[in-house]
């Protein structure tokens, strides 16, 4: 049997987790916040469970005035992960470098806010050259119809 380059799989795929913030998930209002929470504790446990790298951001949680930087959903799965905080909206220029560390090629990005952060970090790795797979039920943006542009348009950049 060979190896299908298009799949993902456990051992081609790095998962990365978008300012899963508190403060910043208050704003979101695309998704209910018990679900989002529960889909994100399902997703970071799974990944935890099979070894899948993960990486972290936050936004703002250096300054120290945060007292609970990441969700618990996130915090209480990894708890000796220390976030990348990030310094622009796009945290790809942030990550760039610890995406490149692992030396995989497929990224499975949930983020918040979707019309912001997560697409504009999903856009910079499709256009290094990552291939990139967006978790909806793990993000959330301000807005329905906001998260759902921001689907479409990943969907139109590939």
């Amino acid at each position: 049997m060979t190896d299908n380059p298009n799949e993902v799989t456990v051992d081609n795929s790095l998962l990365i987790l978008i300012d899963h913030q508190p403060w910043v998930a208050f704003g979101v209002h695309s998704i209910d916040p018990s679900l989002l929470s529960n889909n994100l504790e399902g997703l970071a446990s799974s990944a935890k469970a099979l070894d899948v790298p993960v990486i972290l951001t936050t936004v703002g949680a250096e300054a120290g005035r945060l007292k609970d930087p990441l969700m618990r959903a996130v915090a209480d799965v990894f708890p000796d992960k220390t976030p990348i905080d990030r310094t622009s909206t796009n945290a790809w220029t942030d990550i760039r470098e610890a995406v490149e560390a692992t030396g995989r090629k497929t990224l499975l990005m949930a983020g918040l806010w979707t019309e912001v952060c997560l697409a504009q970090t999903a856009i910079s790795a499709l256009a290094d050259g990552y291939r990139v797979f967006f978790v909806s039920d793990c993000s959330g943006g301000l807005t329905v119809e906001s998260h759902e542009d921001a689907k479409r348009r990943l969907v139109q950049v590939g």
